[in-house]
């Protein structure tokens, strides 16, 4: 069979990460498997893999996009209802049309910067004066297109807690709560590759603007088949050069 290399990090991530560890140890976990998967001479094998069409090509590109926060969002695994394994392909000076918000997951993360250069910055919601000011949305998935729906949910106090910047072989793993934002600083692609794991995700996220209100649907455009698989073969030739 064509699909070698989809099959062992199924199991990867079953063997890790489906035990039912507590939180802190499956987002340590999680932050372990991506480095692991994402060394570029292993990520270029499953990317060409997948770039030959193994497998389900057409549901793979149907859960692949553009994402309102400016990069391209491409599905490498789809491990069923626990993880999701993804690369996120960050192109300079394209920011989306949600580029500045902050905003939290469904489920927890980890990601691993496997070329270039992201920057990140978290925060804590307070209610004390402190900080800055930002209304809120409560966001979730629309059904039957899987658009994203953001429904205005008032105002709310933020404070940044850290920023860190994220060079070629760092990761990063956070809870699925964490309120964050990333972003590329660097003129080149930046590739980090992306899981979101757990058994149980959060029906819905919290993002927050200072920018300005928010259109209630931002709508996904997922990639045709041609396109996807495009897509692959230019990221692979990104990775042979990494």
């Amino acid at each position: 069979m064509g699909d070698r290399q989809v099959r062992e990090v199924r199991r990867l991530l079953a063997r890790t990460l489906d035990g039912g560890l507590p939180e802190r140890d499956h987002v340590a976990a999680a932050g372990a498997v991506v480095t692991e998967l994402g060394a570029p001479e292993r990520l270029l094998e499953l990317v060409a893999e997948l770039a030959c069409g193994e497998g389900d090509p057409e549901g793979r590109a149907r859960l692949s996009y553009r994402h309102v926060l400016g990069f391209d969002k491409l599905l490498l695994v789809d491990a069923g209802p626990r993880h999701m394994l993804r690369v996120h392909l960050w192109h300079a000076g394209a920011g989306g049309t949600g580029a500045e918000d902050i905003h939290n997951h469904r489920s927890a993360l980890a990601s691993y910067v496997v070329r270039g250069r992201l920057s990140m910055d978290l925060y804590e919601a307070r209610d004390d004066g402190e900080g800055f000011e930002a209304a809120r949305y409560e966001e979730s998935l629309a059904d039957g297109s899987a658009d994203w729906l953001l429904a205005p949910a008032g105002r709310a106090g933020l404070r940044l807690t850290h920023t860190g910047r994220y060079a070629a072989g760092s990761t990063y793993a956070l809870p699925a709560h964490t309120l964050h934002r990333a972003w590329c600083d660097t003129d080149e692609p930046t590739v980090t590759l992306f899981l979101e794991t757990g058994a149980e995700r959060r029906r819905n996220t919290d993002v927050f603007t200072a920018a300005g209100p928010h259109a209630g649907t931002a709508a996904k455009q997922p990639l045709d088949v041609p396109g996807y698989l495009a897509a692959l073969e230019g990221l692979a030739d990104l990775l042979r050069g990494a």
